[in-house]
């Protein structure tokens, strides 16, 4: 899992940082919010820790800026722990809220349930049907049905790779993330395990599989279902 560190604080990011890594995640870092604007659009971090208070931009409006094209797990930490800023933050959208000074175990315990909801909400919401462009996904009978009337019969690991790249579509999904939603997190397989599967839905929803314009390959980060 990637998870984007945001704090103009060096020692508060080198902790955060080095606990995040020791548990097997994947860490950017940033010392602004531009810049966290800029990582988020770029890398498609699977969860982001948000320090409130930064010069220029601070972390309620990074919040409000990324809540705005997408739903990326947020976690605010900060100095000012009176309820007024944890009522604002949450109600920007934030996902949890970490007063400072935290003890380590109480950050890595809200990191893991706040990924644990996540993963929850976007297996409760494959239960409904998902339409986006010409092509709606039934969970009843685990199809793929297009405008044309044509259906395409899925896997359920099938199924479950394409809806979760539907739900984002336009946003560059990485490895870790689609191996998290669609295997779970104590899937032990490979990241080739997911171009197989990629393969497997072009053949079947591309009009041209070696030349996709649906689910395109970004190179070295992920997938992308294209809005068309």
């Amino acid at each position: 899992m990637r998870i984007l560190v945001v704090d103009d604080d060096p020692p508060s990011v080198k902790m955060i940082s080095f606990l995040l890594r020791e548990e097997g995640y994947d860490v950017t870092s940033t010392d602004n919010g531009s810049a966290a604007l800029e990582l988020v659009d770029r890398e498609a971090p699977d969860l982001v820790i948000l320090d409130v208070m930064m010069p220029y931009l601070d972390g309620f409006e990074v919040c409000r800026r990324i809540r705005q094209k997408m739903d990326v797990p947020i976690i605010f930490l900060s100095a000012k722990g009176e309820t007024v800023d944890k009522v604002t933050g949450l109600q920007l959208g934030a996902d949890d809220y970490l007063a400072k000074p935290f003890e380590p175990a109480e950050l890595l315990a809200r990191v893991k349930a706040v990924m644990r909801r996540v993963t929850a909400l976007a297996m409760e919401d494959m239960q409904s049907q998902l339409t986006v462009g010409n092509i709606t996904l039934d969970p009843v009978s685990n199809r793929a049905i297009f405008a044309d009337g044509r259906k395409v019969d899925l896997t359920p690991i099938e199924f479950r790779l394409l809806h979760c790249l539907m739900r984002n579509a336009g946003r560059i999904l990485s490895h870790d993330l689609l191996m998290s939603a669609v295997w779970g997190y104590d899937y032990e397989g490979y990241s080739n395990q997911i171009a197989v599967y990629v393969r497997r839905l072009r053949i079947k929803i591309e009009e041209e599989p070696d030349h996709p314009k649906l689910l395109t390959t970004m190179r070295g980060l992920g997938y992308k279902f294209e809005r068309l």
